[in-house]
């Protein structure tokens, strides 16, 4: 498992009826590194009918990732057959929703999409998408009832701190405040991804009373078993990289790897939700 992506996987599995849709070996993807202080971020490529582009065209990045995001989300009705079988979710499955922990969650459940957002606080790629794409998404979607996000947390074994960084967030849930602490452990990422004082960076957004009952609970050790909730359902969608947000939306599963703008997002729960 690996907190960037770097190439489209395979989708061998991909029934006949959706075989006019599929992904480039070479399609632009997002690459983000965890050693890497800054990174590139493209969107995926698919192609329709098996109708290549070959044209070589010199465009500036925004130009290709605004093509290529309109490009792909416009077969958002196409995504469920293609990815469905290959992520092993059966169209449906999205209504009932499993193992959804109210403390870490954000707007209506009644909202008609849904978001599972599988996260791990060390990972560059997922403080990227927390600090701008799902910020509007917050500000946008879910504030006005069109999007209930669910946080996943999906701490890779590559990261030192990132299970303790999750069970702190978690504790922090009990109490009330995972939003200011989900802020302050990706604002301050890189500091407490050298020291491993994550204690201290939830401590300087929390009350004294708060924070003791978040290092009882972060002690007591019972906040394992929600994390690893996550990480298992995590398995049974394939997710093997970080960031993943997982869409329901009419009884059918939209899974999306990697870094998404908030201009292709945007498009993409515009149609969804019509």
């Amino acid at each position: 498992m690996n907190c960037h992506f770097c190439a489209a996987a395979p989708l061998t599995s991909a029934p006949n009826a959706a075989r006019i849709l599929y992904n480039r070996a070479d399609a632009f993807t997002a690459h983000i590194g965890c050693d890497e202080a800054s990174f590139p971020r493209e969107s995926q490529v698919i192609f329709l009918f098996d109708r290549v582009i070959s044209k070589r065209v010199t465009e500036d990045c925004v130009n290709r990732l605004r093509t290529a995001g309109l490009l792909a989300l416009s077969l958002a009705g196409f995504l469920a057959l293609l990815f469905g079988p290959a992520l092993g979710v059966r169209a449906g499955q999205s209504s009932t929703v499993p193992d959804i922990d109210p403390h870490v969650t954000t707007g209506s459940k009644n909202a008609p999409i849904v978001m599972e957002v599988f996260s791990d606080f060390q990972c560059p790629a997922c403080k990227t998408l927390f600090m701008t794409t799902n910020r509007q998404v917050l500000d946008n979607y879910v504030s006005t009832g069109k999007v209930f996000l669910i946080h996943r947390d999906f701490p890779l074994p590559m990261h030192a701190h990132s299970q303790v960084a999750a069970q702190y967030s978690r504790a922090a849930a009990q109490v009330g405040k995972f939003d200011a602490v989900e802020e302050a452990l990706f604002q301050n990422q890189e500091k407490w991804e050298q020291t491993g004082d994550v204690d201290g960076t939830v401590a300087a957004v929390l009350s004294p009373a708060e924070m003791t009952k978040v290092r009882a609970l972060v002690k007591g050790g019972t906040l394992n078993a929600a994390i690893q909730k996550d990480v298992a359902l995590g398995k049974l969608y394939n997710v093997n990289q970080t960031p993943t947000t997982v869409f329901h939306a009419k009884g059918q599963t939209f899974p999306y790897s990697g870094v998404m703008s908030y201009e292709i997002l945007r498009n993409f729960l515009d149609q969804l939700g019509k």
